[in-house]
This record gives structure tokens, sequence and C-alpha cells, in this order.
């Protein structure tokens, strides 16, 4: 399923455009979809920037909280307002956090965060019903990218890995030809969507550009529960996982990896630019 053979001979061929951006401000809550956007060394300009955090100081995502995909995210010129239900607070997104600095867990790192304001982290809680704290992760605060994959010792945000994540059209098109329900792309929470070529493709690419961007793939994304998660309702299923597992386990480039599922590719920048929707994306 991931050997260039499996392509037909002119899938390298076919123009490939980039159709969305997206970006998730705050980690495991609602994207904000984008017509631009800037690449930064940890990624898209203010994507997983912000993330909640337990009594523990460690970070929490739908896996365990379904109820995080109800809350929903607005950009302005200024910040971003998010709405619960009819409720709303607005996150300035160029403003110092007031907190100090503290600790963070999420996954295996530990990130030196700030709490964003009391106001939010109350917000927050009272919504959720248990205590957390919505914390910034300022630009210049390290989390190195897992030097396996790094090219350039690269950084990324509060995203799982890495900075960027890119899907075809064409590979959520073939899973929903298997599925008896057809999932949007949102399941996947991608940063960049692209039509035309092969379904996977992106799994085998490694160096692209996207509009004046270069990128390098350099890992297929492995996915979880979160992608059972109905990212309008916050109910949870069993797809389109259970039907990923049945052809998507395999991966020639991560001989350790067997067992897990893969949908989409894992990208990181060489050039920090801005991309707009409409870009070309060449192969290189």
């Amino acid at each position: 399923m991931f050997s260039k053979e499996n392509f037909p001979s002119n899938s390298f061929l076919s123009k490939r455009i980039l159709t969305e951006i997206w970006i998730y401000p705050i980690k495991s809550l609602g994207g904000v979809r984008k017509s631009s956007a800037r690449v930064m060394q940890k990624g898209l300009q203010y994507d997983r920037r912000w993330m909640l955090v337990d009594e523990q100081n460690i970070f929490l995502t739908q896996r365990a909280i379904p109820q995080l995909a109800l809350f929903k995210l607005e950009e302005s010129e200024s910040g971003f307002t998010i709405r619960y239900q009819h409720d709303t607070i607005f996150l300035p997104a160029k403003e110092e956090p007031q907190g100090n600095p503290m600790a963070a867990q999420i996954w295996d790192d530990v990130v030196t965060v700030h709490e964003v304001s009391r106001t939010h982290s109350e917000w927050f809680s009272a919504r959720l019903g248990f205590i957390c704290r919505l914390v910034a992760f300022p630009e210049l605060q390290p989390r190195p990218v897992d030097p396996d994959f790094a090219i350039r010792d690269e950084q990324v945000s509060l995203a799982d890995g890495y900075p960027l994540l890119i899907i075809g059209e064409s590979s959520l098109h073939d899973l929903n030809q298997r599925l008896a329900v057809s999932v949007p792309m949102d399941r996947f929470r991608p940063n960049l969507v692209f039509s035309g070529g092969e379904a996977y493709e992106e799994d085998q690419w490694k160096n692209f550009s996207v509009g004046v961007n270069q990128f390098a793939g350099v890992k297929p994304c492995s996915r979880c529960v979160l992608t059972t998660v109905n990212q309008q309702s916050g109910e949870k299923g069993t797809e389109p996982l259970a039907t990923l597992a049945g052809y998507r386990k395999k991966n020639a480039r991560l001989p350790d990896g067997q067992g897990k599922v893969y949908f989409g590719q894992n990208v990181l920048a060489i050039d920090h630019k801005e991309i707009y929707e409409g870009d070309e994306i060449n192969l290189l």
C-alpha cells in the first residue's frame, strides 16, 4: 500500500493544488480555515500555540474529552473568539500571557508555558466541569522535533509531534468509498489539504513546494481515537479508525511502527513565507 510501485505511472504528473489551509489555535479545539497563512518554524502562525492542561499540568485532548470538539473558534484581526454553545470569550493573539511560567507535559515532552489569565481558565473550567487552565506556548520557547526525523533542528508547537500535516482529497475519497457513512476531512485535523494526485501518494512525498515555500515530508501520521470524534456533535464512535485499521497499518518507512494506523503525512517547513489557497504543489 505504501510503495511507489503501487501508484500509476502518471500519478506524479497530475496537477496538485492547495485547496484548504487550517490552523487549530488551541490544541484539540475547533479549527480555523484561512485563505492564506504565514509559515513559521513551529508551523503555521497561531497553530497550536495554546492548550488546556489539568491540575497536574498535563495536556488535555479529545482522546479523553471529546467534548472539546464543541469549542469553536473564529479569527479576527486581534485574536480569536472562542464559542461554546451560547457563551463566548475572546483570546488575544498577540498579548503576552499574564501568568508566571510553568512546566507542562505534552506526551513525553516538558515545555515551558504561561497561563493566559485566570479569567480564561475559569471560563473553560466552568464549561468542562473540572479544573483546568488555558496556557500559551511562547514562540521562542524550545520544543525540538524528534531528532530521528529533523532536518535542521526544527522546532514544533503544541502539535503532537510535527509542525504540519498534509492530506490529499483523493485519500479521503478512497477512505469514504470504504465507509458506510462518509466522514469529512476535519476528523483528521490537517493543516494543508490538496486536490489532484493519487490516493495516499503523500505517504511517499519527501521534498515538495507549495507556492514559493519548500517543505519536506518526513513521516506518515499515525492515527488514534480522536479520528472517531464527530467534530460537530462531540460524539465518539468507531469509524473511520476501524476501517483504516483494515488496510492502513503497514508502513515500510517505519519498520518499528507495525500495527499503527496511518493517514496523512507529517511535514517540516524549509522556507518560512506566506502560503495561499490555490497555490500549486510541485514534487521536487
